[in-house]
């Protein structure tokens, strides 16, 4: 089992920067892929990024490249979502999660963690 958890989720202004982290625990595997995804109200949860917890590969969302960076310190078996420029939009719950697998569906994912709160005021 892996256990996760948020947090760094907050109320920023548009234009503005957070840091995300996911502390993870259990039995973190290295080939094990770390992703983050958001759920706004009324809204599917959607993909954002992912990273390959060894060899820090990433995939990012079109609705953050450019703006977010995902990253991973091994050592704290923390995975971090840096998010600039914020927009509006971009409020939502952000969850991480991991699988074994390389997708970027929720449904490919076994371990959630129960998320952090963004909201972005204009």
């Amino acid at each position: 089992q892996v256990q996760l958890v948020e947090s760094g989720g907050g109320l920023v202004q548009a234009g503005g920067s957070l840091r995300l982290s996911c502390a993870a625990s259990g039995r973190i595997f290295s080939n094990y892929v770390v992703g983050w995804f958001r759920q706004a109200p009324g809204k599917e949860r959607e993909f954002v990024a992912r990273i390959t917890w060894s060899s820090g590969l990433t995939f990012y969302a079109d609705s953050g490249k450019g703006r977010f960076t995902i990253s991973r310190d091994n050592a704290k078996n923390t995975v971090y979502l840096q998010m600039n420029s914020l927009k509006p939009e971009d409020t939502a719950a952000y969850y991480c999660a991991a699988t074994r697998t390389w997708g970027t569906s929720p449904a490919h994912y076994d371990f959630w963690g129960q998320g952090t709160q963004v909201t972005v005021s204009s």
